[in-house]
């Protein structure tokens, strides 16, 4: 009895302080059950600032991916390892066709031989030969190699380009024929239909600048054909409205592409008629460069 009596008898001011903490305790009970202390404010996921947060977060997460990868530093070839080849991303096969090339004890001494060994893709070898690092005694000889193998064939281009030299019909360029331009070296049947074909897209060329997009000529051979033909009568181009022709009708010029299209339909709706053609390097992300070659077929009325 004694023992329940010296924990539980309390004189007045401790019964008091009992009583004041029990009142605390239920008052903040009640605060916390009946008021809502939740904000109104809500933040917006999809808001600049969120999202600028989030590119650059994403951009410091490449960056780092960067420089987590591997570099690739020059080696030789010749001494690739299964570990070596996987990650330069060579197949089982393409490694184990040089391991067993160089147990006959031959080396592999330019990307030419490589490839000839490994049967890789031309691909695959591009993006890797760049790193290969010959002996120097080995590099000396391929450049000479490269050089007599340069020098015959200069001389073997300018032997067909001698025999090889007709009359041609004329020299505008465009009303030059497919045998006109096959007189050019480097410049065969499928050449010169397709400079025809593109000449016919473009209705003539008016800047001999233009053959360079000739898909696939090369900027030597473009060379060549402009010192044979020039731009006698510039073509009688025909010009559509730009305030008035449709957006099926503006594709056709040769230099707008979808976006760009949409974006000249655009600016025309925001501007109601454009006044000068000029107004058009007025859009945002117009190509400057292409500017002149556009305005062959537009006019502003």
């Amino acid at each position: 009895m004694n023992f329940f009596k010296s924990h539980f008898w309390y004189n007045k001011s401790q019964r008091n302080g009992v009583f004041f903490l029990v009142i605390l305790i239920l008052i903040v009970q009640i605060v916390i059950v009946f008021i809502d202390f939740s904000s109104d404010e809500s933040t917006t996921v999809n808001s600049k600032e969120v999202l600028s947060f989030h590119q650059q977060i994403d951009s410091l997460q490449a960056i780092e991916i960067e420089k987590r990868k591997p570099k690739t530093y020059p080696f030789n070839p010749n001494y690739i390892t299964d570990y070596k080849g996987e990650q330069l991303g060579m197949s089982l096969e393409e490694i184990d066709r040089l391991l067993v090339f160089r147990k006959t004890n031959k080396f592999v001494n330019s990307k030419i031989e490589f490839q000839k060994v490994t049967k890789i893709s031309d691909s695959l070898l591009n993006k890797i030969s760049p790193y290969f690092k010959f002996p120097e005694w080995v590099q000396k000889k391929n450049q000479k190699k490269q050089k007599q193998n340069s020098n015959l064939s200069l001389l073997g281009t300018k032997q067909s380009y001698y025999k090889s030299k007709k009359p041609i019909s004329t020299k505008d360029i465009n009303k030059a024929t497919a045998a006109d331009f096959k007189t050019i070296n480097g410049i065969g049947a499928t050449f010169s239909e397709r400079i025809i074909k593109y000449r016919t897209k473009l209705q003539g060329f008016s800047y001999g600048y233009q053959l360079y997009e000739v898909w696939g000529l090369e900027k030597e051979v473009a060379e060549k054909i402009l010192s044979t033909f020039t731009i006698v009568d510039k073509p009688v181009l025909k010009k559509v409205n730009v305030n008035t022709v449709s957006f099926k009708e503006l594709l056709k010029n040769p230099y707008i592409d979808y976006s760009l299209c949409k974006m000249i339909f655009e600016y025309r709706d925001e501007v109601a008629e454009l006044q000068d053609i000029s107004e058009l390097k007025n859009i945002r992300d117009f190509p400057l460069d292409k500017y002149d070659r556009i305005v062959l077929y537009l006019v502003a009325e």
